[in-house]
């Protein structure tokens, strides 16, 4: 086994739920904050700290600290509510975390999604006992891409960077672990393969956590790009 700790990223990666945060935040910046953002154009901003988004649309000085707090929870809660009926692992996932945890590899969540996200997946799915340590965006000062996430992640768990394999679904969270200095295995459930092709840390992409390439995590020394 080439890694020590598999660092997973949440949405879009542990769960396929990335549509429904679109959704709730496609509601709040057209219909409450009439931002007039089109699909694309939302979906674009989907990084990063609910703070750093509304920043990123309507400038550092529109929301007080204490009004984005209050549209960060509320998008959580008309995204709970959509989703909450579809919560679930992504395929093959639950089989990862016992197989992973039964072969002494230390697992962590480094996430941009605040506590209050994260645990309604891993209390509503029952799976925090997998778990070693827990990032949100609670947790650090800068979000994805910095590598701040992953670097305390890896810390949490006493583990060197380079024995870290990152799972995630989104070019920024890549980029995030390239700064850290970790390998990545990439979900497909919102990006292109293509998206990727300037990070040199991706070791193989996957749609599910059902193909073949992620048994190859536990046998082979040195995994190779799929």
């Amino acid at each position: 086994m080439n890694y020590k700790a598999f660092l997973f990223d949440l949405n879009g990666t542990m769960i396929d739920d990335m549509g429904y945060h679109t959704k709730a935040w496609f509601s709040i910046l057209n219909n409450d904050l009439s931002a007039g953002l089109s699909w694309e154009e939302v979906k674009s901003h989907m990084y990063g700290k609910n703070e750093e988004l509304l920043v990123r649309v309507f400038g550092p000085d529109h929301f007080s600290k204490e009004e984005m707090k209050t549209l960060s929870v509320e998008k959580e809660k008309r995204y709970q509510q959509e989703y909450i009926a579809h919560l679930k692992l992504i395929p093959g996932l639950d089989k990862v975390l016992k197989k992973a945890a039964d072969a002494g590899i230390q697992m962590a969540i480094g996430s941009a999604a605040i506590t209050f996200n994260i645990d309604f997946v891993v209390d509503n799915l029952n799976i925090r006992d997998y778990f070693n340590a827990i990032v949100s965006a609670d947790d650090v000062a800068y979000s994805k891409p910095d590598p701040e996430t992953f670097i305390k992640a890896a810390a949490l768990l006493g583990v060197d960077p380079k024995d870290c394999l990152v799972f995630e679904d989104a070019p920024k969270g890549v980029e995030a672990a390239l700064r850290a200095g970790m390998d990545v295995l990439v979900i497909t459930t919102m990006h292109e393969k293509e998206e990727f092709a300037a990070y040199p840390n991706v070791i193989g992409f996957i749609k599910d956590y059902e193909e073949e390439f992620v048994e190859e995590l536990y046998s082979q020394p040195h995994p190779q790009s799929a």
